[in-house]
């Protein structure tokens, strides 16, 4: 769920990551840090580099540039990744709640005071996309019941400000997804990040924050007096993703718990113990039917994942198919990493 959109996320901070670090690479080739590697260069590669070098920036220069870019690109690939969760999110309510009355009143306030936003703002360039009728007409189907109402996202996005902690937390809630940072900061690859990475010298607010300082610096030209070395820039790129696949599980968690209220997920089973290097977990199961290949939810404190049954196992047997009764133990492994404690959790069609 919501895979689609992280391996974007993904695939762009890794072309930042290559982009970081083939600069830094040119860059100490050109100024002479490398000189083993340029001794050991053959005749067509010098002239590679010396054609290079014509136009070469001064290296402080290149370095600014490089800093800028990168923390400005992060932000967009955040920024960009944020609205279209929400958005994903908000296609999926009617799914779960099929009555446009059924939502929560404050989601039905945002949603009615967006529409009169929007409204009044359709001459803009950004709302070019948008007609009168594609604004309203969510809003008229769900207050009539005439049809299936939608959300449209951009009666939800609306944020003038950068997406520090709080803007953040405000998307979110608008859109029915209350305390998003109390999970983010519980997240496994968060808590990594500041405690592993960062050694418990920064704060997930903290972090996000330089962000935004660095990119808010190099979009308005602002001289650029600290500099973000090669693991620094690194490091950001990992955070940016960290914090993307928190709250991609957090928007994953929400639709789960509503299917479970509505009869479409049953909760069959948790993780009793858990075996890292083969991926592989004890489970105690109730009564249902898994087969190899299928996958299910892994949910607990912080955590939503889809995983795919690699291979059954009782009693020592493998299974391709198995019927259980309640309370089986059986052996699972998965194509994900997981922990013990983790409850199992099954979609009905």
């Amino acid at each position: 769920m919501f895979q689609e959109l992280l391996i974007t996320v993904k695939a762009n901070i890794s072309t930042v990551h290559s982009i970081i670090k083939t600069n830094d690479k040119l860059r100490k080739i050109a100024f002479g840090e490398e000189t083993i590697i340029k001794q050991e260069l053959d005749q067509q590669a010098q002239f590679i580099i010396s054609f290079l070098m014509e136009d070469i920036p001064k290296a402080r220069d290149w370095r600014v540039y490089d800093h800028c870019s990168a923390v400005t690109r992060l932000y967009a690939i955040y920024e960009r990744f944020i609205e279209e969760l929400i958005s994903e999110w908000l296609v999926l309510i009617p799914g779960l709640f099929p009555r446009y009355l059924d939502l929560d009143q404050s989601i039905r306030n945002t949603h009615q005071i967006g529409v009169g936003r929007l409204l009044c703002e359709l001459n803009k360039n950004r709302y070019e996309h948008l007609s009168i009728e594609e604004v309203v007409r969510g809003l008229f189907r769900g207050v009539t019941g005439e049809a299936e109402y939608e959300l449209l996202a951009d009666a939800f996005l609306f944020h003038e400000q950068n997406l520090r902690q709080e803007t953040l937390e405000k998307l979110f809630a608008n859109a029915d997804i209350p305390n998003a940072w109390a999970w983010v900061v519980k997240h496994r690859a968060i808590k990594y990040f500041i405690e592993e990475i960062r050694g418990n010298q920064n704060t997930v607010e903290g972090e996000l924050n330089e962000l935004i300082s660095y990119r808010n610096d190099a979009a308005h030209g602002s001289p650029i007096d600290d500099l973000l070395g090669l693991n620094a820039l690194l490091e950001l790129c990992d955070f940016i993703e960290a914090l993307c696949q928190a709250l991609a599980e957090l928007v994953t968690y929400q639709v789960i718990e509503r299917k479970k209220s509505i009869g479409q997920a049953r909760e069959i089973g948790k993780i009793t113990e858990w075996f890292k290097k083969p991926k592989a977990a004890v489970a105690k199961i109730e009564e249902t039917i898994l087969s190899v290949g299928e996958s299910l939810f892994l949910v607990g404190e912080a955590y939503c994942l889809l995983a795919t049954i690699q291979s059954i196992q009782i009693d020592g047997v493998t299974k391709d198919k198995i019927q259980t009764t309640t309370e089986m133990e059986l052996g699972l492994k998965f194509d994900v990493d997981a922990r013990k404690e983790l409850r199992l959790y099954q979609l009905r069609a």
